[in-house]
């Protein structure tokens, strides 16, 4: 007979030892993100050419901030840490994807919209669609 040894049942609190974690997929940031990759990659496909570096640097910096942010989500049952550090490391990589994509648009002469010009309004306000996926902003990307 187990006196408390090995084969007795676990009190409550050490049932999850390790929390619940990895749902990355239903993350607003994650899906966010996705969309982000998907229409940078249809941006630079469409706009930059693809051996250029700058097409190869845009296309990783949106892939990793996706990838950080999923990364951390599974990292988050062991270690708060290890989440912390990696969704830095995608909002580092997102900032960076941002800065590129201004810079094309001033070195194309193209306008920044404020966000207050109604085209940006109007594709921010997409952002309270249910089930928003990249086919939801297509046709900004693709104009």
């Amino acid at each position: 007979m187990d006196r408390g040894g090995l084969l007795s049942p676990m009190p409550d609190f050490d049932q999850h030892l390790i929390p619940p974690h990895g749902g990355y997929k239903n993350l607003k940031s994650f899906q966010m993100s996705e969309i982000v990759y998907d229409g940078t990659v249809a941006f630079c496909n469409r706009l930059i050419p693809i051996k250029s570096r700058t097409h190869d640097q845009m296309v990783q910096a949106a892939r990793s901030g996706r990838q950080n942010i999923a990364e951390g989500s599974q990292a988050s049952g062991t270690s708060r840490k290890t989440e912390l550090k990696l969704v830095g490391v995608a909002r580092a990589s997102l900032e960076e994807l941002l800065l590129d994509f201004k810079d094309f648009l001033r070195q194309h002469s193209k306008p920044l919209w404020g966000k207050d010009h109604p085209l940006a309004k109007e594709v921010r306000g997409l952002c309270y669609q249910k089930d928003r996926s990249y086919r939801t902003y297509k046709t900004y990307f693709e104009k």
